[in-house]
């Protein structure tokens, strides 16, 4: 699987990607995501077989910021992104592989809000850092063309140490069937003029505007989206459908990680990562965290 930011199923069908629609109805293993930032990657560099730390900047293809040691570090960031690295470098166990996570906060106390989710822990963490792991590379050459090999509960479990507390949550799913109207969406779609991926960047930049403004996309909204973009008013449909069946999903997941909060409302979360054979795509409630999420100024994270 490719290293590409994870989307909204919602979003994949504008272009008529219907495997989204397999992707609702077949087995699927859950991780839960966290808000953290920033998003630390670590491991050992195949290219050389040091241990490395770095962001997600590690995976680019030509500015590349892989830290071996304090001095890279130094060279390649600064401010707070740089402080957090050199706490990683120094605390972080050594690994044999790629693996990304998290940052949510330097140990110390119990409740850490490390970019628009406040967590709450049941005590006061020790350790110096702590870092939520989630996703697993593997490359056959440098660390520009990794690729996921695993998500959510399929990797191992990091142990604690004494400079490090990872946070794991287990993820589960409460059963529903999902085939009726997952069948009424690929009925809808016969009649649906679907986007070029150009056109639907376009509306999904839309999408997101009005999201981040608080409103709803209700069919005053789509239909007024369709005519100022000459598109097919049936493909906002669809995806107003999907985007439901997805809250719907989102709603029976659960997970055993520390108390989540936006603000003094307690919620579920940022949200969770589904993945399977037809892709891996995020359950995240956009109108209740991306819309909190786009507004927060402190580390613009990608929700």
């Amino acid at each position: 699987m490719k290293n590409t930011h994870l989307q909204h199923p919602e979003d994949a069908i504008l272009t008529g990607d219907l495997t989204v629609l397999d992707w609702f109805t077949d087995a699927s293993t859950l991780s839960v995501k966290i808000d953290g930032c920033p998003a630390i990657v670590w491991g050992t560099n195949p290219a050389n077989g040091k241990f490395f730390v770095g962001t997600k900047s590690v995976f680019n293809k030509v500015k590349i910021k892989i830290n071996h040691s304090h001095e890279e570090i130094d060279r390649n960031h600064s401010g707070v992104v740089a402080d957090i690295l050199h706490h990683c470098f120094d605390c972080l166990p050594d690994y044999y592989g790629i693996v990304q996570g998290d940052f949510i906060g330097f140990g110390g106390d119990d409740t850490f809000c490390p970019n628009t989710i406040t967590y709450v822990f049941d005590e006061v963490i020790d350790q110096n850092i702590i870092i939520a792991p989630h996703t697993f590379y593997a490359t056959t050459g440098e660390l520009k063309d990794a690729f996921v090999v695993s998500d959510g509960d399929v990797f191992p479990t990091f142990e604690d140490t004494e400079t490090c507390k990872f946070v794991q949550p287990r993820a589960w799913q409460l059963d529903e069937d999902f085939t009726e109207i997952v069948g009424f969406a690929r009925q809808m779609s016969t009649v649906c003029e679907f986007l070029t991926p150009s056109v639907s960047a376009s509306i999904q930049k839309q999408l997101n505007a009005v999201i981040r403004a608080g409103l709803v996309i209700d069919d005053i909204t789509v239909d007024a989206l369709a005519f100022a973009n000459q598109i097919d008013a049936n493909v906002l449909r669809l995806w107003q459908l999907v985007s439901s069946i997805k809250l719907d999903m989102l709603h029976l997941c659960r997970n055993n990680g520390p108390k989540a909060y936006i603000g003094n409302r307690q919620c579920s979360g940022e949200g969770y990562v589904r993945t399977n054979n037809h892709g891996m795509f995020k359950l995240v409630d956009r109108m209740q965290f991306s819309h909190a999420n786009f507004n927060n100024g402190k580390f613009a994270c990608a929700s």
